[in-house]
């Protein structure tokens, strides 16, 4: 089942509103906007949408319900302050984003409005949370579920596996096609963010994984699918959600709190820095173009490196 169905997304929308996010999802699409971005675009508007129907408290909101056009600054704000209160500060920060895209291009493409309401309207502060990474013992214990030759044990092992190998997003391995990995060369193809993508290398261990995965995936229901993933049952592809709820499942079947893929983006991060590598080969491998991402990531271990930095250099035990 795709991520995306905009019948859903709609509903409780006016016919106005709904018009505006198929129209703003065609053009989305044309330009080649990954389902997730799109999906967590369309939320957001959707979202809006439906407060200003449901839960504003200002009696004047009636017409931005019905039409996009009429969404004020004070809209938007009382929205982000609702999202808070009932959401987080970092949900409300996503659909900030979100509304930017929305409204600027109901300004620039449609020029239906002169001013977009987000001007000067706050992007909500978030305390950056520290992701702890994924130990090896952690990881270790996860691969124990998997043990066996049957059909899920030999896919989950090689998800867990590849995530841990080649620290991907979450969404990058999970919507692999069967023609991106290259069991000869050793390395798979990921559709990164931005429609960049980039080839990694996979070490032995993922190797064996993956082509274990392959000789049974090949007799599995569904083996025609061009999906590298698929589901136990009914020759589904196993899509990025889903890999998500399992992760979660084998976490706890494991005793390991709170699994999931990026904790291994974090883990592969930190020890690559802890080894010495390069931050531009670091960027390459994971896909990143700023400069601001080595720095988040993997900075919940960085003040484990600074405590064996100073252990090392034994200040002030000369004296």
């Amino acid at each position: 089942m795709p991520l995306l169905d905009l019948s859903k997304l709609t509903v409780g929308l006016s016919r106005t509103w709904a018009g505006f996010l198929r129209d703003w999802d065609r053009s989305l699409r044309a330009g080649n906007y990954p389902e997730t971005t799109r999906y967590n675009y369309l939320l957001a508007a959707a979202q809006l949408g439906r407060y200003l129907g449901e839960y504003s408290p200002d009696p004047e909101a009636a017409d931005a319900a019905e039409d996009p056009c009429a969404v004020t600054r004070g809209h938007v704000e009382a929205f982000q302050g609702w999202m808070i209160e009932t959401r987080s500060a970092s949900t409300a920060l996503n659909k900030h984003k979100g509304l930017q895209q929305f409204f600027k291009w109901l300004l620039v493409d449609e020029e239906v409005i002169d001013r977009s309401p987000m001007d000067r309207v706050r992007q909500p502060k978030t305390p950056r949370k520290l992701i702890p990474v994924m130990r090896d013992e952690d990881t270790s214990k996860l691969l124990d579920t998997c043990r066996g030759k049957g059909f899920v044990n030999l896919r989950d092992e090689a998800l867990i596996r590849l995530y841990c190998n080649t620290g991907a997003r979450l969404s990058e391995v999970g919507n692999l096609l069967v023609d991106d990995v290259d069991l000869n060369t050793e390395s798979v193809r990921f559709r990164g963010k931005g429609a960049k993508d980039r080839r990694v290398r996979f070490g032995p261990k993922t190797a064996r994984a993956l082509s274990r995965y392959l000789r049974a995936r090949g007799k599995h229901k569904g083996a025609d699918r061009p999906n590298l993933w698929l589901a136990e049952r009914g020759g589904a592809a196993l899509t990025p959600n889903g890999i998500k709820i399992l992760l979660k499942r084998l976490g706890r079947a494991a005793g390991v709190a709170d699994v999931h893929a990026h904790r291994w983006r974090h883990s592969f991060a930190h020890e690559w820095k802890r080894a010495g590598g390069d931050t531009g080969d670091l960027m390459l491998l994971l896909g990143w173009t700023s400069e601001d991402m080595p720095r988040h990531y993997g900075a919940s271990a960085a003040a484990e490196r600074a405590r064996e930095t100073q252990t090392r250099l034994g200040i002030g035990e000369r004296v």
